[in-house]
């Protein structure tokens, strides 16, 4: 079998483990990725709608306003199950495997279980590089860099509406609600249902 190199970035040239397109470090690092992916995830749910600090301290508990949502963890936990959903879709169809529950811990778990498997096929390297994005992703999410202030843009959803949903990521609708840029608004509440149909609006016109 012929040697050929880790495709990579490393700091010198590191020689593929035998019978994969990867080299040992970075498949190491994909199993411990995989591993760590549901854990991180169950994790960021509690920051969804943390707890904001209290600045009244004679507020009564179940008083505190329900409406902080922080956008940007939402996105990422979207962006994870649709990423693993596809890999996970990808070695169904070419080993004709039974598809795992669409969960990240169930498909964690089936691509770790398949990981010999995928680590030797051309995209291996695509594949340990979104891997390696999902899970820094959710480490922003857990513990943002102060620095970093994300904004949501998006076309509003509105029938014939040329205008504009955008809101702060990090702290998205402090006022309780998200409205774009002609005036159509939502409560913080609806937000998830908002977001899937700004999805299907994005498929719709990149079809």
């Amino acid at each position: 079998m012929k040697v050929h190199p880790c495709p990579r970035p490393h700091s010198q040239e590191t020689l593929a483990a035998d019978g994969s397109v990867l080299c040992v470090a970075c498949i190491r690092q994909l199993a411990r990725n995989l591993r760590t992916l549901p854990v991180l995830h169950q994790e960021s749910l509690h920051h969804v709608s943390p707890t904001p600090r209290r600045t009244n301290p004679t507020k009564v508990s179940g008083s505190r306003s329900r409406d902080y949502l922080n956008i940007s963890v939402l996105d990422t936990r979207h962006h994870i199950l649709a990423v693993l959903e596809s890999w996970s879709g990808t070695v169904v169809e070419k080993l004709g495997s039974a598809a795992p529950d669409r969960s990240v811990l169930q498909m964690g778990r089936f691509l770790l279980a398949h990981l010999e498997w995928i680590t030797a096929q051309d995209p291996a390297a695509d594949f340990a590089d979104e891997i390696d994005g999902i899970v820094a992703e959710l480490r922003r999410t857990i513990d943002p860099d102060p620095g970093e202030l994300q904004t949501f843009i998006r076309q509003c959803v509105v029938d014939d509406c040329a205008g504009t949903i955008t809101a702060s990521a990090q702290r998205a609708g402090s006022g309780g609600s998200i409205e774009c840029s002609s005036g159509h608004g939502w409560e913080m509440r609806e937000w998830l249902s908002l977001r899937q149909l700004i999805e299907r609006r994005r498929e719709s016109v990149s079809v």
